[in-house]
Formats: C-alpha cells, sequence, structure tokens
C-alpha cells in the first residue's frame, strides 16, 4: 500500500515540474542574443520531454548540510547560479530535505515582481553619471558584438551590470545557463508546494557589493570584468566552477582565488571579499534569526559562500548550530 504522504510529495513534485516548466519558458524563450555560427548558443526553452528526461535521471548535485538548534534542524545549500537542464531538479537527497523544510530562504526572493523591480531600479544607468572613458565604451561595445547582443537590450543598464550581464552570457559557451541555476528550481519547487520563500538579504545590501559608489572603483572593476570576458577567463573560471560545484568538491572550491584568474591585486583580493566574505555574517544573522522562530529553512546561497574563513557553515556552528555536512552517493 502506498502511503498518502508519498502521493502528496509525488503531487508536490508534479506541480513543481509545471511550474519549472512555465519558469524556464519565460525565462529562456525571450533572450537578447541573435543567432549566429560564432555566437554564444542561443537559450531555448527546454521541452516537455526533455524536462521529463532531465527529472528522471535527477541527481544530487552541490553542497547540503544539516544545521541543527533549538530541537528542531534546517538546511544549507550551496548552489550554482547558472547551470544546465539536467541540473534543474533535485536529487533524492536534496529532495527530502526539500520536503521535510516549510521556508525557503533564498539570497534574494527571485520570484518577487517588486523585488525584480528593485533590482532593475538599482542596476539602472545613472543619467547624472560622467560618460565612460572612450576605451572602456569601445571594449564594452566590442563584447556586447562579439556576443550577439543589441546595444538596446544592456543599454539601462549600469554599465557594470552590462559587463556583468556579458560574463554570464560568456558561461553560455562552457555549456552553462543562467536560466537553468538553481534558484530557479527552488522558487518553483516552493511556488508549487506554496512554501514560503524569504529572502536572506535586501536588494540595496547585495548591489552595495556589485556595484560600489566610489566611481573609480566602479570603473576598475568595469575594466577588470571586461579583460576577464576578453581573455576567456570568465568563461574557464565558470566551466571550472560549475564541474567543481556538479562534483560536490568543495576543497577544490575553497581554493577558487587561487584558479579563477580574477585575482591579481589586492584590490581584486578586497572586491571578492565585499562580493563574497562580507556578506556572510549577516545572512547567518539572518537563518538564525529565522530558525530561532521555529522556522524548519531551507537556505539556499551561493556556494562560494561555503568557502572561506566567514564560510556560512562555520559561522552557524559558531551561532550554536550543529552542523552536519550530508555527502551525497551517486
Amino acid at each position: 500500500m502506498t502511503r498518502p504522504g508519498r502521493h502528496r510529495s509525488k503531487d508536490r513534485l508534479g506541480r513543481a515540474v509545471g511550474v519549472l516548466a512555465t519558469t524556464l519558458a519565460l525565462c529562456c524563450g525571450g533572450g537578447t542574443a541573435v543567432a549566429a555560427p560564432d555566437c554564444p548558443p542561443v537559450s531555448q526553452a527546454p521541452t516537455p520531454a526533455a524536462l521529463q528526461v532531465a527529472q528522471r535521471n535527477a541527481r544530487d548535485r552541490g553542497f547540503l548540510w544539516r544545521i541543527t538548534r533549538d530541537g528542531h534542524s534546517s538546511y544549507l545549500y550551496g548552489t550554482l547560479h547558472v547551470g544546465k537542464l539536467e541540473w534543474v531538479f533535485p536529487g533524492s537527497t536534496v529532495r527530502r530535505a526539500l520536503l521535510e523544510a516549510d521556508t525557503l530562504a533564498l539570497e534574494l526572493d527571485i520570484s518577487d515582481p517588486a523585488t525584480l523591480q528593485t533590482i532593475a531600479a538599482g542596476t539602472a544607468a545613472d543619467p547624472q553619471s560622467p560618460a565612460l572613458p572612450p576605451a572602456l565604451e569601445t571594449r564594452l561595445a566590442q563584447q556586447m558584438t562579439a556576443a550577439c547582443v543589441a546595444p538596446a537590450a544592456l543599454a539601462p543598464q549600469h554599465p557594470l551590470m552590462r559587463a556583468v550581464t556579458l560574463s554570464m552570457l560568456a558561461a553560455r559557451r562552457a555549456g552553462l545557463e543562467p536560466a537553468f541555476g538553481q534558484e530557479t528550481m527552488l522558487a518553483s519547487t516552493a511556488r508549487a508546494r506554496q512554501m514560503p520563500i524569504v529572502a536572506l538579504e535586501t536588494v540595496t545590501l547585495q548591489l552595495a557589493s556589485l556595484i560600489p559608489r566610489d566611481p573609480a572603483l566602479a570603473l576598475d572593476m568595469l575594466d577588470q570584468t571586461l579583460a576577464q570576458i576578453e581573455t576567456g577567463a570568465a568563461q574557464r573560471g565558470a566551466a571550472r566552477l560549475a564541474t567543481s560545484w556538479a562534483t560536490g568538491r568543495l576543497d577544490e572550491l575553497a581554493h577558487y582565488e587561487r584558479w579563477c584568474e580574477c585575482v591579481a591585486t589586492e584590490q581584486d583580493r578586497a572586491a571578492l571579499r565585499r562580493l563574497n566574505d562580507d556578506r556572510n555574517p549577516a545572512m547567518a544573522d539572518r537563518i538564525a534569526s529565522l530558525h530561532a522562530d521555529g522556522r524548519r529553512l531551507f537556505a539556499a546561497v551561493g556556494a562560494l559562500h561555503m568557502t572561506g574563513p566567514n564560510a556560512l557553515p562555520a559561522l552557524m556552528a559558531a551561532r550554536g548550530f550543529s552542523v552536519d555536512r550530508i555527502r551525497f552517493t551517486h
């Protein structure tokens, strides 16, 4: 006899497939790129048959911890912000953790239209900002051409965010798609289960780590981001990061700074700390607070936040949690 709980779990996951298919169709169907022989692959919405194959072959990837305090457990999951179609469905271990949780916690609630509007406003070009130096303007235009992106598509964005977008598009040359990031899958599953989604950060705080207020520092970051795209470092780094994540190699991820080709100066090192380590204590406090309210969280945060001197698992242990990594078997 099949237990009623199993029927409910299958129904929830079945609804998640439908929601995910719709989400990916919206994410992948439009695209800004124009198909051409030397363009990055154009994002395409997966067919129902392809989604069924991906679900049937789902396996656990990434990094998962159980964190326990106050008599109940939550989960901490290291995600990847880009991915492949075959990665969008969770394996059995991650799926069980999701079903045990009652609240999904993401860096930002990407399923909230208000959040997306705030992100768009926060990453918009400032009409009061001085014009870019001609050399940087030319390089940015060249990379948009190389990515087959119409200039008007990114015109509303801050120049640094245009470069970040182009860096994400460069990952497509390594077979990685922003629309297939883990957050899309997790948010779709949560919506299908009518599971609350909470943010661990505010848009303002996250954008402050991405776009420095100092114009000179922003220009330097723009220069460095373009250089990584121009040399292929962005593509190589994304590919190695994805392989480390998919194979559960946390030790390799911990040495990201050595192989990412993105840290050449102390200024680069400071930028990486600002993007990664410096954000972790506030997220750890937020996770601890939500857990203390009695929630059983599934807290999903970029995998690099699980490394370094302020690694989230270590910060949760410092806040009185019992922290146990759950290793996947394949």
